[in-house]
């Protein structure tokens, strides 16, 4: 075969989509891709599918940009999130949720100008669905099995079936982008006998996986999905009867699965009779909360929001005395997006999905196949249209009550079947074609390179981090060479505040045993422990462990100011009460310990253990002594009584 550019173009779109389908295969099996090392990977292919783009456009034939409306609002938001991360209050939270935003718009930007043919579609269509047929066929097993092991891993949700994913709701959320994908090929799509036939398994496996996961927001999300996609083809009428029939049959199926699922404890606690407790449970009036504290957020800081990735950092200050846990996230990805990103952020996405209607609606016209009496109006191309927006709807309904777009796995599946359904306008006019010539190409070059090496050097500090901390984890936990450790991952991240409070806690751990040098490791302590506090300004746990080093140290009057930050940062935390609670056990005041500690219990349901044992076991027996005039009102002073 002679080499030349055509043949060198073919070979990296081959690379290209290679790598693209690597990154949808492993993200889904590799835990939903939320670990660290697993994004590591998913960004190593990114960059590769960047690098193969670069050399297309340099040594390609014809080298072409597509460039449709969508693309402008995703490069405005790109530029967006490089001015907040550089303006953002905590750098390293900041920094990752730039970089996912930076990873992700680039693959679309790739997806759309090299995918965009009708093959790579198919292929990407097939894919998805080997891969939720066998993550689904997994969760079938773990739920008869009774298991909530996922490979190596032992996952909080006993009862519900996550497949491949950690949790089960975002688990749900994959398999509902797919679902619409099989059933439109199988209902409307170009395709052999046999194909069909696999395609029927692969449909009710999917939906037997979606069932198993016990994720309301993932069933109606998923029926959304699929009521939209039978809506498309009920109004076309060659394909009418079909869609009627698979809608009855569906809805009898449902009907029935309900009925035999009635027996199930985990359907009885989570949909037939509503219960709020168990293990890793968020149930709706718990999200009901974390939707107000995101509100509240917005209305702080209604322009420019609080900051990308920061709204796990600045919940402390908006939550409610009824809600004691750490949500992570909203559970809505759209309020999240307003609370982080403000009105700002918020135009700019919503500008997006105008953009990707309107690219819609001039497809459409082109990618519908004709009504007709004498032919089965059976099309490949229309049915991938039809799949993947019903997907996307699918997604867009169940974020409202989850998180799903921060997890890697929904995420790049979404941006995936985006692209790919974005391309289709290049059948409604030539006007987004763009001639990579000379200029154009030297502004990608910069961009690509410079995206290349930035993700390059970040990759290499995240990896060093994860290895050492990783070499942590097998030390004696507190153990100095645990702390060895976690300073080498420091010098890695050395804007990483959590890292930083974690040596704290290490030296103040030590501290408590009370050696000879307990003074200094206090100190060593209280240093980093304010180095968190730099790093992160709204931690309220690093600001309660640098009071108790200085009360530790006999420093009463340099400590207080440190509870009052951090019950300015939590005003309704247990754990912040109990430890204020602590400092004034410690300077014998111990009617005031005793309201803290009343306050910590009350605020924990009477589930903090350590503050009930100091009220019960410490405060009371003392205040009592006093009152009684047993012991002189002078022995109530310093550290230890």
């Amino acid at each position: 075969m002679v080499f030349n550019r055509r043949n060198l173009d073919w070979w990296c779109e081959r690379g290209i989509l290679i790598l693209v389908l690597a990154a949808l295969v492993f993200s889904p099996l590799a835990f939903g891709a939320v670990f660290t090392w697993t994004f590591l990977v998913v960004q190593a292919l990114v960059l590769g599918v960047v690098l193969l783009w670069l050399v297309r456009i340099w040594g390609g034939h014809k080298p072409k940009l597509l460039w449709p409306p969508l693309a402008w609002v995703v490069l405005a938001f790109v530029l967006y999130a490089i001015g907040r991360y550089l303006t953002a209050d905590i750098e390293y939270l900041a920094r990752l949720e730039m970089i996912r935003v930076l990873m992700y718009a680039i693959l679309l930007f790739a997806v759309i100008n090299n995918l965009y043919d009708q093959d790579s579609a198919e292929i990407i269509t097939y894919t998805l669905t080997v891969v939720a047929v066998l993550a689904s066929s997994y969760a079938v097993m773990q739920f008869f099995h009774h298991s909530n092991h996922v490979w190596n891993r032992t996952t909080p949700y006993p009862g519900r079936a996550s497949g491949t994913y950690v949790n089960p709701d975002h688990f749900a959320a994959f398999l509902e982008m797919v679902l619409p994908l099989a059933m439109s090929l199988l209902l409307a799509g170009r395709i052999g006998v046999i194909t069909r036939v696999l395609l029927t398994y692969a449909t009710l496996t999917i939906m037997a996986g979606i069932v198993v996961t016990f994720s309301r927001g993932g069933w109606v999300g998923a029926a959304m999905g699929v009521l939209m996609l039978l809506g498309f083809l009920l109004g076309h009428r060659n394909h009418r009867l079909r869609a009627a029939l698979v809608l009855v049959v569906l809805l009898a199926g449902g009907y029935i699965a309900s009925h035999v699922m009635a027996g199930n404890p985990t359907y009885m606690r989570r949909v037939a009779k509503v219960d709020n407790t168990g293990p890793a449970v968020v149930d709706f009036s718990s999200r009901i909360e974390t939707w107000k504290a995101a509100a509240h957020m917005c209305q702080d800081h209604p322009l420019w929001g609080v900051g990308p990735g920061h709204f796990d950092a600045r919940f402390m200050k908006y939550r409610s005395e009824a809600f004691q846990m750490r949500p992570d996230h909203a559970h809505c990805d759209y309020l999240e997006l307003l609370a982080d990103w403000g009105l700002v952020g918020g135009v700019i996405v919503f500008a997006g999905v105008g953009a990707f209607i309107f690219g819609l609606v001039k497809s459409w016209p082109h990618v519908r196949r004709e009504e007709n009496d004498f032919g089965s109006a059976m099309s490949t191309r229309y049915a991938f249209f039809l799949g993947g927006v019903s997907g996307l709807f699918a997604l867009a309904v169940h974020s409202l009550v989850d998180f799903n777009l921060h997890i890697t796995a929904d995420a790049l599946t979404g941006v995936v079947i985006l692209g790919l359904v974005t391309a289709n306008i290049r059948f409604a006019t030539k006007r987004y074609w763009v001639r990579a010539r000379m200029p154009l190409q030297a502004a990608l070059t910069v961009g690509i390179v410079g995206l290349t090496v930035y993700f390059g050097l970040q990759m290499q500090r995240r990896g060093g981090e994860m290895v050492w901390l990783a070499r942590a984890e097998q030390q004696n936990t507190f153990s100095t060479e645990q702390i060895d450790d976690l300073k080498k991952a420091l010098a890695y991240e050395p804007k990483d505040d959590d890292l930083a409070y974690n040596i704290g806690d290490s030296y103040w751990a030590l501290s408590l045993n009370g050696g000879d040098n307990y003074d200094q490791q206090a100190k060593q302590a209280l240093t980093y422990y304010e180095m968190s506090m730099k790093l992160n300004p709204y931690n309220p746990d690093a600001h309660v462990r640098a009071g108790m080093c200085l009360d530790w140290l006999g420093q009463f009057s340099e400590s207080g100011k440190y509870y009052e930050e951090a019950e300015a940062l939590d005003p309704n935390g247990d754990f912040v009460a109990g430890n204020i609670g602590w400092h004034y056990m410690q300077t014998g005041d111990y009617s005031a310990a005793r309201q803290w500690f009343i306050r910590a219990n009350k605020l924990a349901n009477w589930k903090n253990d350590t503050a009930k044992s100091y009220l019960f076991d410490i405060c009371e027996p003392r205040l009592m002594e006093r009152a009684s005039g047993k012991i002189p009102i002078s022995l109530f002073g310093g550290k230890g009584n």
